[in-house]
């Protein structure tokens, strides 16, 4: 992916975040969701969105519903937001990696495996 791909993506998924945070359709408000990537077509005339929530893959595949049917407002909206002449059309696709990620906190503190507090791994004398 271009440079400039990249950080259009970014700004997308950023935007994304907040637009989301607006809809009030119940099967997106407060599920608790993140906009973990976006992927851009080479001509970014398309991207593949990828949402997680935090209650598992199940309620993402539920909100995926509620956002594709919001697509076109959303679109809109980053359209304004980013000053571009055309938005992508967009996809939304349920991921499972903030489930994943709580379980494999849960995992390790289960193991008693905690982060550092200190992570100066010089000694002091």
């Amino acid at each position: 992916m271009t440079t400039h791909a990249s950080h259009m993506s970014e700004d997308i998924r950023r935007e994304l975040v907040a637009l989301v945070r607006e809809l009030k359709d119940p099967r997106v408000a407060g599920q608790l969701l993140t906009v973990v990537r976006v992927e851009l077509t080479r001509d970014m005339s398309a991207a593949r969105v990828y949402v997680s929530a935090i209650l598992g893959i199940d309620k993402a595949a539920e909100a995926v519903k509620g956002l594709e049917k919001a697509a076109g407002l959303l679109r809109r909206e980053l359209g304004l937001r980013l000053r571009l002449r055309k938005a992508p059309e967009l996809r939304f696709f349920a991921d499972a990696s903030a489930e994943y990620a709580i379980h494999i906190d849960k995992t390790l503190h289960d193991l008693g495996i905690t982060p550092e507090e200190d992570t100066n791994h010089d000694s002091k004398l």
